[in-house]
């Protein structure tokens, strides 16, 4: 009886370990495939012909087509700079630089990939429609409280999601350098 209690007992551990890490590989990834940089991530590896596969895993759980490496990267961003969900109820500042790319887009979304911008307000920011500082520097204002220039409006009841996606970018080229900046995303308050 007692060999059967071990038994069963690893099996749980086993399970729930296996199942864990494959759920964490999958979502976060951070330790797999995914690469974070300031609060961001991306899987650098969506687009190329022969991902490894975690990201395989990672697109068929998503079940999504995606850019070709050679067209642009995907970023996503659930949190602020201090690791804080973003959140609907609060504003926010997005300050900084984009890796080189010909076109970007800043787009709000909900969990399941839906746009929370209000109906009848603007759906997304490009890099085309951005007023920038002299030195290149964007200052994105995103929630509820209407911001001069540029400003993203949200409306949403839980917390969301930023996918910046770089379009013609050199950010993950073979050159060897990896080491790019995006935006920081600072919390100025919550309602």
């Amino acid at each position: 009886m007692r060999l059967l209690i071990h038994l069963l007992l690893m099996l749980t551990v086993a399970l729930s370990v296996g199942f864990g890490l494959s759920y964490y590989a999958l979502t976060d990834g951070r330790l797999f495939a995914a690469q974070k940089t300031g609060d961001w991530a991306t899987w650098p590896e969506i687009g190329s012909p022969t991902p490894d596969p975690y990201t395989r895993a990672f697109l068929s759980r998503l079940g999504i087509l995606p850019l070709g490496s050679s067209e642009g990267n995907q970023f996503v961003a659930s949190v602020d700079h201090e690791g804080r969900a973003l959140s609907a109820s609060c504003t926010y500042s997005l300050t900084g630089t984009t890796p080189l790319a010909t076109f970007w887009t800043l787009v709000a979304v909900d969990p399941d990939g839906k746009n929370i911008a209000p109906k009848g307000a603007q759906l997304f920011l490009d890099s085309a429609h951005l007023s920038r500082s002299r030195d290149g520097f964007i200052m994105i204002k995103i929630g509820k409280k209407l911001a001069a220039q540029n400003w993203l409006e949200v409306e949403s009841d839980e917390p969301y999601q930023l996918l910046l996606t770089l379009y013609d970018s050199t950010a993950f080229a073979d050159d060897g350098s990896r080491s790019f900046e995006l935006p920081t995303i600072i919390n100025e308050g919550c309602l």
